[in-house]
Formats: C-alpha cells, sequence, structure tokens
C-alpha cells in the first residue's frame, strides 16, 4: 500500500530558500498533485453533464441540472470560500514552525463549519423561491428544484472537505488531497451509473440520480481526508491529539476575517456566472445547453490556474512565516508565469478546434454550434483569466483578501453583467453577448490584479 504522506515535499526543516531559477521545481512539486486534484473536482461536474446529457431531452437535462448547480454554488461557495482563510494561517504558521498553532486552526474551522452548515441549507433550499421572477421555463425548473433539494445534503461533508483540505495542503500534504478527488471521481460515476439509469435492482432516477452520487462522493472525500489527518498524527506524533478541542473566538474572528472577503470574492465570481446562467435561461433550453457546455469547458482548464494558486498560496505565506518576504514575492511571479502560460495553451485549443470539444458532450448538431460559438469566445479570456487566478493565491498568501474581493466585485457587477445583458438582449447577439461581457471583465480584473500583485511586491512588510 502505497503510503501518501511519504512521499517528500518540503517537510518542517527543509523550508529553504529558494533561488530565483529554482522555484520552478519546488512550485510544481507542490502545484501538479493540487492540480490534479482541481481537475478530479471538475471531472465530476463533467461527467454528470455527459451521463445526463444521455438520457432523453438532452437539452433539458443538461439545463436542468445546471440550474441546479446554480442555486446550490450561489450558497455552498459562501461556506467554502470562507475557509480559504485556512491558507494564510496555517501556512504562515507552518512557515515559522508552529505546528500546533496549525493544528489550532483545524479545531476552529470544524467548528465554524458546524456553524455554517444548517445555515447555508436553509438558505439553499429558500433559493428557488427567488428565481421566480426570471419566468424560466417550467420545465427546467421541474429538473432542477429536486436536484437542488437532495444535493443539499452534500453540504456538511462539502465544507469539512475543505477544512481538511486547506489544512493538509498548507502543510504541503498535498498527495491524500489528489487521491481523495481523484479516486472520488470512480465512486461518483458508479453512482451515476447505478442511479441515474438504474441498475443493480435500483429503479431508474434520471438527474435526481446524479445529484445523490455527487452527495455520496462528497461524503467520501470528507471521510477520507479525516482519516488521512489522523493517520499522519498517528504517525509522525505532531500533538493533534493533545490539540484544545475548546473554540477559540479569536481564531475564528481571524479566520472569518481572513475568509470572508475570500468567500465574497468567490461569491461574486460565482453569483455572476449563476446570473448569466439564469438569463441564458430566458433564451430556452438549446441556448443553456450550449452555455453550460462551453462553462464546463471553460471551469475545466480554470482548474489548472487554480491549482497553481493555491500553491502560490501556500508557497507565499510559508515565505511570509519564515520572514523571507523575496523569496515569498518570487514564488508569488513563478506562479503566475505558469497560469498565464497554460492558459494560452488553452485559448489557443478553444480558438482553433472548438467544435471537437463539444462534441464530447453532446451529439446534437444544433447545440454543437451554438456551444462552439461560445468557446471562441472564451478564447479571448482565457489568459486573463489565469493572471487573476494566480494572483488571488498570491495575495492571499501575504494575508490580503479584501483586494481581490474589491477587484471581482465592481468588474463583474458594475462592468461585466450589465454589459452583458445590452450585447444579449438589447443588440440582439443572444448567449454570445453575455459571454462578451464577462470576456470584458476578466480581461479589465486579470489587469487590475496583476498591478495589485506588482504594488504588493515592492511595499515594504512591516515586521
Amino acid at each position: 500500500m502505497i503510503d501518501l504522506f511519504s512521499i517528500p515535499i518540503f517537510p518542517l526543516g527543509e523550508l529553504a530558500v529558494p533561488e530565483p531559477a529554482s522555484e520552478i521545481r519546488p512550485m510544481l512539486h507542490l502545484a501538479i498533485p493540487i492540480v490534479l486534484g482541481e481537475i478530479g473536482w471538475m471531472s465530476m461536474g463533467i461527467v454528470d453533464t455527459m451521463m445526463v446529457g444521455r438520457l432523453p431531452n438532452s437539452a433539458q437535462a443538461i439545463g436542468g441540472i445546471s440550474l441546479g448547480h446554480m442555486m446550490f454554488y450561489v450558497v455552498a461557495i459562501f461556506g467554502t470560500g470562507i475557509m480559504l482563510g485556512l491558507d494564510t494561517l496555517v501556512s504562515q504558521s507552518f512557515g515559522a514552525g508552529e505546528i500546533e498553532d496549525c493544528h489550532r486552526s483545524l479545531v476552529n474551522g470544524v467548528y465554524l463549519t458546524l456553524v455554517l452548515s444548517p445555515i447555508s441549507i436553509v438558505v439553499a433550499l429558500l433559493i428557488p423561491a427567488t428565481v421566480s421572477f426570471l419566468h424560466i421555463s417550467p420545465d427546467l425548473m421541474g429538473i432542477a428544484v429536486p436536484y437542488l433539494r437532495s444535493l443539499t445534503w452534500s453540504i456538511v461533508p462539502l465544507l469539512l472537505f475543505f477544512v481538511f483540505r486547506r489544512y493538509l495542503q498548507a502543510m504541503n500534504h498535498v498527495w491524500p488531497v489528489m487521491f481523495a478527488l481523484v479516486s472520488a471521481n470512480l465512486v461518483n460515476i458508479f453512482g451515476n451509473w447505478v442511479l441515474i439509469y438504474g441498475h443493480l435492482g435500483i429503479a431508474p432516477m434520471g438527474t435526481v440520480g446524479s445529484s445523490w452520487a455527487t452527495v455520496i462522493s462528497r461524503a467520501y472525500m470528507a471521510g477520507l481526508l479525516g482519516l488521512a489527518i489522523f493517520y499522519y498524527d498517528h504517525r509522525h506524533q505532531t500533538g493533534l491529539r493533545d490539540a484544545s478541542p475548546r473554540p477559540s473566538m479569536a481564531r475564528i474572528r481571524d479566520l472569518l476575517s481572513l475568509g470572508f472577503p475570500a468567500a465574497t470574492q468567490l461569491g461574486v465570481e460565482v453569483a455572476v456566472f449563476s446570473a448569466a446562467t439564469a438569463l441564458v435561461a430566458k433564451l430556452g433550453a438549446i441556448p443553456l445547453a450550449s452555455h453550460e457546455i462551453a462553462l464546463n469547458t471553460a471551469s475545466f482548464t480554470y482548474m489548472v490556474p487554480l491549482g497553481i494558486s493555491s500553491a502560490a498560496a501556500v508557497r507565499v505565506g510559508q515565505g511570509r512565516g519564515r520572514g523571507d518576504v523575496p523569496a515569498s514575492n518570487r514564488s508569488g511571479w513563478t506562479a503566475i508565469a505558469l497560469g498565464a502560460s497554460f492558459m494560452s495553451f488553452m485559448a489557443l485549443a478553444f480558438w482553433t478546434i472548438p467544435q471537437w470539444i463539444v462534441r464530447l458532450y453532446t451529439p446534437d448538431p444544433v447545440v454543437i454550434r451554438a456551444a462552439s460559438k461560445l468557446l471562441v469566445v472564451a478564447a479571448f479570456f482565457q489568459l486573463f483569466d489565469g493572471i487573476q487566478t494566480v494572483t488571488t493565491g498570491a495575495l492571499r498568501g501575504t494575508g490580503d483578501t479584501r483586494t481581490p474581493m474589491f477587484c471581482h466585485l465592481v468588474g463583474y457587477w458594475v462592468v461585466g453583467l450589465p454589459l452583458g445583458y445590452y450585447l444579449c438582449f438589447d443588440r440582439g447577439y443572444g448567449a454570445a453577448g453575455i459571454w462578451g461581457g464577462l470576456c470584458s471583465a476578466l480581461i479589465l480584473i486579470g489587469i487590475v490584479m496583476l498591478s495589485a500583485w506588482w504594488f504588493k511586491t515592492r511595499t515594504p512588510v512591516t515586521p
């Protein structure tokens, strides 16, 4: 049996300062497992879309679960975003050699989860009533609402998974996270096969079966990472069992202070794409299905810079924790270069072979043509999306979660969505108009975020 904790990734005491030319290797050593984990996370949603897309009335099935996802993540993303404060707290404590403080953050992250979960569940169940004014097709809502109701059961394991994941990643234990996310795809695929189509004596549940498969997969991931944490503590005697089980209001305040702006930034980002999905839903099933396919594809490529962003938060935070600001800055710039390079290649793929990509989701020629046009639009913002994502992680490593929040709020809601609405409904460009507005927002956000990081690296750090 492979011991996932035995793979060396900078154990404490070996946090050497890298030379500028050598920072790429440690960054990739940390980032690659996280990226693979992010791809595993995104793959579950893509597999759901593909398997539901094989049901009768493919466009309605895909559109219905996209609405269900939209309503769920508007709520769930806020809770998961709060846990991003663990990136800063745990990585800086780890860099300073204060392992006991890492444990304190973990314990209080769990307490925070227990408070946020019931609130999130109630709000998620109320979401369908808030979108009634959009007059979305009853056929689509008839799929989305039951899907959402069953998906809310995954909120508790989802938030626990994010607490465990941020704790492990910030201490350089990324392989258990990758294994959990990748192996969860097998659980999800099997669950979809059994529950959507009806196998092994279980009646077919259709789209709702896909949501229950997701619930099972998330419970599996949270349980696996929980066991991994206790196994590592048992083997290496890190002192987790001796950590105080009492909640610390001071530490919870620290988590909220860092996590609330990060959660708001993620909420702003998810909400704008959710609003875009709701607006496209007014155009009908075909535009909505094409939007969902293009969004899934763009989200898949986004997983790579998102993984690099997490690695940047850890490397930058550890550098700041041990008082080595130059190494911390080099880590951030290296991560930005890696994310920008990858997304440039993805932009080329979206531009040159969009129809080949869309055919992976559906055989419907009408949906293929519509979704391909949206991928061409997406090609224009890939580079800037990569830059803004990685700089967000680098800034989080320094403890700055407010700058990304304000940039995304203004970029998406003041510029992107109003412009997209105008292009879609007033100028008649349809779903492509919505995507054109979002493209403009991402270009603006990418430029501003890169400038913010540049100024951050040139600002002296007060001891």
